[in-house]
């Protein structure tokens, strides 16, 4: 094994440890049930109406399994449970917008899953006609939806054009069949440039795909063909994802082979290799897991120092509120985040009841919000000044990162190399007050 493999494998081995993604803080492992309806309903009526807003709606359905899923979905191949989910969604819609000092501006709308592309072309356009009648939208309004191209049909793709969608994320993961039997997601090549075509024909400005890494069967060359093919795509985005293998938490990944699963050295190895091909292909390095054309908004937003990150991931949306509705959807403002009832069964019941769902969630304190913004200013940008939690203990933490060269520490501000990319997320765990719990075995691996 060449020197460098050698070192870049035993910085894999000792920083690969179990820490949150950080898309929130504190992270959902930490939210409670001090959280309820009345203290949501508090949190929304407190809003200002010309505030901007950002929405996220949560389509828990697909039409089967994909055995690497981390995502909360159902399958099934019965459109009735969908259509009826749809009808409960707006039901809460309406609650949402009749508690807040409406009709608010809607920034940015997102719509994840599952599969959201399971929904129908006309119940797409009625689900689209009755936000926009509760929110209000205009040209600078960011529509978002993550679409799966074994069920989205032509139909359907016309429909978020003629109801204005701007960006389109179509989940690839791989491109190779022995990975795809291997995940249970068979997706041909040309299935996913035919999906990219009607998207672009139908008028949608902006294509993201994401690929994974340290899947099944997977190997640096077999990566590295696979990040030629998105090009190929003409993608404005690739979210390049490691497959976080959490039997414990989501059953269905043991069906997972692990004896073909890549080694901790391998996977890190996979990672940097698709990096860097990215970067040699022109797109710029977006956080740890984004990359974006130049002209893309994730690209200028890393520029002018205004990139953010929420539950969909990184983003350009600055908005400050973000509201979620669905099964699961998770929400924050400005004094907390909401999470909604996990359960179809019981978040239909608490609806059908005029109540909003909401289950748990977190009211942030003082000290939450200073260390959320540093964690957010490392996330996205590499740095943070972090006098405000600085102390003997911290320093002591960050020793072995800046003897690494992962981290240069000037006083009490901070800066992650490009060596220490990789390894943000553990940086910012070193600022998570609430790890010393020992909840960091319900995240993934860090690399």
């Amino acid at each position: 094994m060449p020197e460098t493999a050698r070192m870049n494998e035993a910085l894999a081995v000792k920083y690969g440890v179990n820490v949150p993604r950080y898309t929130s803080y504190p992270t959902a492992p930490h939210f409670s049930r001090a959280v309820s309806e009345g203290v949501y309903r508090n949190w929304l009526a407190a809003l200002r109406p010309e505030q901007p807003l950002s929405l996220y709606f949560h389509i828990p359905y697909c039409r089967e399994m994909c055995w690497f899923c981390g995502c909360h979905t159902k399958a099934t191949r019965r459109y009735a449970p969908v259509g009826d989910y749809l009808d409960i969604l707006l039901r809460e819609v309406d609650l949402v917008s009749a508690a807040a000092p409406g009709p608010m501006r809607a920034a940015h709308a997102h719509w994840g899953g599952g599969s959201p592309s399971m929904l129908s072309a006309e119940d797409w356009l009625r689900m689209v006609a009755h936000v926009r009648s509760r929110f209000t939208f205009d040209e600078a309004s960011e529509l978002a939806v993550e679409i799966d191209p074994r069920t989205a049909s032509a139909d359907y793709i016309a429909a978020l054009g003629e109801s204005g969608v701007t960006r389109v994320s179509i989940g690839v993961q791989d491109f190779r069949e022995e990975v795809q039997r291997a995940i249970n997601r068979i997706q041909p090549y040309a299935l996913t440039a035919k999906t990219v075509e009607l998207v672009r024909a139908a008028g949608v400005k902006s294509v993201n795909l994401d690929l994974m890494y340290g899947l099944p069967h997977q190997s640096v060359d077999s990566v590295l063909e696979q990040v030629d093919l998105a090009h190929g795509l003409s993608p404005d985005r690739i979210a390049l994802f490691g497959y976080a293998h959490v039997p414990w938490m989501k059953t269905h990944q043991r069906l997972i082979d692990e004896a073909a699963l890549p080694g901790l050295g391998e996977r890190f190895e996979q990672s940097q290799a698709a990096a860097m091909r990215l970067r040699a292909l022109g797109y710029v390095a977006i956080g740890f897991d984004h990359f974006a054309r130049r002209d893309d908004g994730l690209a200028q937003a890393l520029v002018e120092g205004t990139l953010q990150r929420n539950f969909q991931g990184y983003t350009s949306d600055d908005a400050d509120v973000l509201v979620g509705f669905g099964a699961s959807a998770i929400g924050q403002m400005p004094k907390g985040y909401v999470q909604n009832e996990p359960a179809i069964g019981r978040y239909v019941e608490e609806v059908k009841a005029g109540r909003l769902p909401v289950v748990r969630g977190a009211v942030l304190s003082s000290e939450d919000r200073v260390r959320r913004d540093i964690i957010n200013e490392l996330m996205c940008h590499m740095e943070a000044n972090i006098a405000p939690v600085s102390s003997p203990d911290t320093v002591e933490r960050l020793a072995p990162l800046v003897e690494d060269g992962l981290v240069v520490r000037q006083g009490t501000f901070i800066r992650i190399t490009e060596k220490g990319r990789p390894f943000v997320r553990v940086v910012a765990s070193l600022f998570d007050a609430y790890l010393h719990y020992g909840e960091e075995v319900r995240h993934s691996k860090a690399v």
